[in-house]
């Protein structure tokens, strides 16, 4: 009865009110059942909301705050924390976003085991909170799953063929050509590069994979023929740089700590009430999910009328993704019932996505990593200069063999700020990875981001060293064919890979033709970054150019 008494004192205190306090007549009994009852009931509902943890209680890992997990820990160290963490409890070790717990992957082999060798048995990808309160990004072939996701797959796959890529060589090439002449080029005045790659990666994206030109890199044209042109223009720029915005704060919502909408927090701490939240809070104006969901609905109305245009033309010669998708689609039966309206639009924008933001984020981190290494900028010149007269315009293959330190500048940029530094994946069933075993359903996230920092693949990794990627460096031959893999692994891969390497070559060639770059005073370092679906600059990166001789 002592015990009795105790539980019910704690549960008053709790706030709790109990028939035994109102009802001196209960019996003791009654008091018991109660009291058990409410404790059974407390039991089972902690068991339930930490369900998610009992499968994966072996694996080492930091102490779970209630409710809020490993988030303060993130908060306290960013992107790095996950090198901190592997260097404390090792190559596999547990994570707990919120309630959910991640196990960690952070070594090559495993991230090879994981990612190639036992695809079969973790083939999807796990759909975190800040996607779980998007549905325009849910549908695109990222985060799509089984069936649906191997027959998207294998379509688009088709489009990134060689000769195709090639082709977007000249397409590549007008706008970034038209692009680079206004950079102010002025040894006291800044610019956000950052902005800058930004436009210029969403112009090229927008041709190659709608078929549109948001002229958002290019200087408006002046002289128009009449007045009504000149109107037109000024309405098409204003279009376009108000989808510009809305892209950019669809994509920069997507938040993966206590940073992001009141429904995405509420998917990070308690899952269930997410999505009734978020019906609830995009009704009422002034809220972040009310934003959010606005500005997501106008992409997916400015998507659906691109597609729809695009379905009624039926251009045969158009070679963006979305046309060729399209006639993909009109091939075979089975293509219909998978490329829906909605999943065309998803899969378009998600490549607009994809082609933009994280390409302006390898091409920015590139120009500031070389502007403060002046033998790597000065050998890199040699390179573009040694290729022939400036008007020559390099081919893929060009591209491809003929810049070996250009590529070797490109791969150290991606290592030394990885965009993704942690790729999601989720069991489809039991699984051994590293010695445990995992439950179906389990999240497994590979850190990409402590690969590419890891001391034994690569030394001094906090130094900008270019020449480690040479084919002939001892340390090339000697690293682990997976330990830099920025573009994922295995057959869950970014399919448009070789399209963004192309891109980002292209541009920095016909950048260093013209300009040299260093950093601006007022731009703190080390740069801050801020961790999202991707990792994004928080301030922007400036820097100032100065017009070659």
């Amino acid at each position: 009865m002592d015990l009795v008494n105790e539980i019910l004192q704690e549960l008053k205190k709790e706030g709790l009110t109990l028939i035994r306090n109102r009802t001196p007549m209960v019996s003791a009994t009654t008091s018991m059942l109660l009291a058990l009852s409410l404790l059974s009931g407390a039991v089972l509902g902690y068991l339930f909301f930490y369900a998610p943890y009992w499968g994966v209680r072996r694996l080492p890992g930091p102490i779970p705050f209630p409710l809020l997990g490993n988030l303060p820990l993130l908060a306290k160290y960013g992107p790095d924390l996950f090198s901190v963490l592997a260097n404390q409890y090792g190559p596999i070790f547990r994570f707990h976003m919120g309630r959910q717990p991640l196990v960690i992957v952070a070594d090559a082999e495993l991230c090879k085991e994981v990612g190639i060798k036992k695809f079969k048995d973790i083939p999807n990808r796990s759909i975190p909170s800040p996607i779980s309160a998007s549905p325009l990004h849910q549908k695109g072939l990222f985060f799509t799953r089984d069936q649906i996701w191997s027959t998207m797959r294998n379509t688009i796959v088709s489009v990134y063929q060689p000769s195709h890529l090639a082709k977007l060589v000249p397409t590549m090439q007008a706008f970034i050509e038209s692009a680079t002449p206004n950079i102010p080029s002025n040894e006291e005045e800044d610019i956000i590069f950052s902005d800058f790659s930004l436009k210029l990666a969403t112009d090229v994206i927008g041709q190659a994979a709608f078929g549109v030109d948001f002229g958002l890199s290019s200087k408006p044209q002046s002289g128009g023929d009449s007045m009504n042109d000149s109107r037109h223009q000024g309405k098409n720029n204003s279009e376009a740089h108000d989808f510009m915005k809305k892209h950019i704060y669809s994509t920069t919502m997507l938040k993966m700590d206590l940073s992001g909408s009141f429904s995405i927090i509420l998917g990070l701490l308690v899952p269930i009430l997410q999505e009734p939240f978020r019906q609830i809070l995009k009704r009422i104006p002034g809220t972040m999910d009310w934003k959010v969901d606005r500005t997501n609905r106008d992409l997916s109305n400015r998507l659906d009328k691109i597609v729809v245009k695009k379905m009624k033309e039926k251009d045969q010669g158009s070679k963006d993704f979305l046309s060729l998708i399209l006639r993909a689609r009109e091939s075979e039966a089975v293509m219909k019932s998978v490329f829906t309206p909605d999943y065309i639009s998803a899969v378009t924008y998600e490549h607009l996505l994809a082609g933009s933001a994280t390409t302006s984020f390898t091409l920015s981190s590139t120009v500031y990593l070389v502007a403060g290494h002046p033998e790597v900028e000065k050998k890199l010149l040699e390179e573009i200069d040694g290729f022939g007269p400036h008007d020559q315009m390099p081919t893929a293959d060009d591209l491809q063999f003929k810049f070996p330190y250009l590529d070797q500048v490109v791969k150290e940029a991606m290592r030394f700020y990885t965009v993704s530094p942690l790729v999601a994946r989720e069991t489809s069933k039991q699984v051994e990875i590293g010695g445990y075993t995992l439950p179906k359903g389990t999240w497994v996230w590979l850190a990409l981001g402590v690969l590419a920092k890891d001391p034994k693949n690569f030394p001094e990794p906090d130094k900008f060293k270019p020449e480690r990627f040479d084919p002939n460096c001892e340390e090339e031959k000697q690293r682990h064919p997976y330990a830099n893999i920025p573009f994922g692994i295995g057959p869950r891969a970014c399919i448009g890979q070789k399209f963004s390497i192309q891109e980002i070559k292209l541009s920095l060639i016909h950048l260093y033709r013209r300009y040299v770059f260093r950093h601006s005073p007022n731009m703190e370092k080390p740069l801050e970054l801020e961790f999202s679906i991707v990792l994004n600059f928080k301030h922007g990166v400036k820097l100032r150019a100065i017009k070659r001789a």
